[in-house]
C-alpha cells in the first residue's frame, strides 16, 4: 500500500476521496507518487493516454511533462521506453529488442504486415488525407480495390473522412489515433517530408 493510497479518506456521503495534492507528503516523496500514478496509468492502459488524463492523477501544481522527463530519463537503458505517440504517451519495446520479441513469443509475421500495395495506399492516404478512391486513382493510375482499402479499415489504421466536393460527394479516407500508434508518430506533422512518387 502507497503513502498515497493511505491517504484516501473517506468524504461525507461515504465515498472515497482521490487525494492529488498529496500535501501531507515531503516534497521528494509527493513526487516521486506522482511518478509512480503516471507510469501505472500507462502501464495499464494498451493505447496512449493523453495530458489532460495524467493531469486527473497529479497535483494542480504539477507539470505531467516533467514528470514524463523524469520517468524517461529512468528508463534510459531500459528495453523499454515511454513515448509520445498519437496525441499521447505510451510503454513501448524499444525496436531493438523486435527481434527477440518475435522469436520469444513465435509470432511471426502478424496482421499488421503490408504488402507493397498496402503500404503505398496507406502513405498515399497518409500523406492526401482526406482522399477519396478516385484520388487514390490519380496517384496510382489505377483503380485502388475496395478489398484493399477494407483490410486497412480492419486494421483501424484507416477510416472514414469528410465527404470530397465532387460529383456524388464519394467518401473519403483518413488515418487514424492505431495508424499513428503502429508507426510511433505523436501526430501527422511527424510525417517524414519525402517525395511521394518516389515512395510509391
Amino acid at each position: 500500500m502507497t503513502a498515497a493510497t493511505k491517504k484516501r479518506k473517506p468524504a461525507d456521503q461515504g465515498e472515497v476521496v482521490f487525494d492529488r495534492e498529496l500535501a501531507d507528503l515531503p516534497q521528494e516523496l509527493r513526487w516521486r507518487e506522482w511518478m509512480g500514478r503516471i507510469e501505472a496509468v500507462l502501464f495499464a492502459s494498451a493505447t496512449p493516454v493523453g495530458r489532460d488524463d495524467l493531469a486527473r492523477v497529479v497535483g494542480q501544481g504539477a507539470s505531467v511533462e516533467i514528470l514524463i522527463d523524469d520517468i524517461q530519463t529512468e528508463l534510459a537503458g531500459r528495453p523499454y521506453e515511454l513515448a509520445q505517440v498519437a496525441g499521447g504517451w505510451m510503454f513501448r519495446t524499444r525496436t531493438q529488442f523486435a527481434d527477440a520479441i518475435k522469436a520469444a513469443a513465435d509470432l511471426g509475421d502478424q496482421s499488421l504486415a503490408f504488402t507493397e500495395i498496402e503500404m503505398g495506399v496507406l502513405c498515399a492516404i497518409a500523406y492526401h488525407q482526406p482522399i477519396d478512391r478516385a484520388g487514390l486513382k490519380d496517384i496510382f493510375g489505377k483503380e485502388v480495390s475496395r478489398d484493399l482499402l477494407a483490410r486497412l479499415r480492419y486494421k483501424d489504421l484507416i477510416a472514414s473522412g469528410p465527404r470530397a466536393p465532387r460529383a456524388g460527394a464519394p467518401h473519403t479516407f483518413v488515418t487514424t489515433a492505431t495508424f499513428l500508434t503502429t508507426f510511433g508518430l505523436h501526430s501527422l506533422r511527424d510525417l517524414p517530408e519525402l517525395e511521394l512518387s518516389d515512395a510509391l
